[in-house]
């Protein structure tokens, strides 16, 4: 087994897709619609499907926003420099609302940016091996 991708429900999914994939990175790696049921997806991530976790990201055609209620925490995705990456999510207008630091207790650096639905993402420096 293995976790295949999270799904977020999304207010405008050309932002979000922008988002991801300008300010985060990301392939925009397939999308699809329901004409039916009124959705659309757009599945993002940095690797393909067959051997990554992906985001799937889904707009409910009409919806805006949504309530994110208690249980989500955040997502997390590890970079190399936490602080260039800070600095460029920044300059792309994203909300870094805790700066790039220690992890309280700890020594791991970490930093906090939300998406534009109000997402939180959790930011983890890892150097390269």
């Amino acid at each position: 087994m293995r976790l295949l991708h999270t799904m977020l429900r999304v207010g405008d999914l050309q932002r979000s897709i922008d988002f991801y994939t300008q300010a985060l990175g990301m392939k925009l790696l397939r999308t699809s619609e329901n004409e039916a049921y009124k959705y659309s997806l757009a599945f993002v991530g940095y690797g393909d499907e067959r051997d990554h976790s992906v985001l799937e990201l889904t707009y409910n055609w009409g919806v805006s926003e949504y309530e994110h209620g208690e249980a989500f925490g955040h997502l997390a995705i590890g970079v190399e420099d936490i602080y260039a990456t800070c600095d460029q999510l920044r300059a792309a207008g994203a909300d870094v609302y805790r700066e790039p630091g220690p992890v309280k207790g700890g020594s791991t650096v970490i930093a906090f940016v939300r998406d534009p639905d109000g997402y939180a993402i959790e930011l983890i420096e890892r150097k390269p091996a």
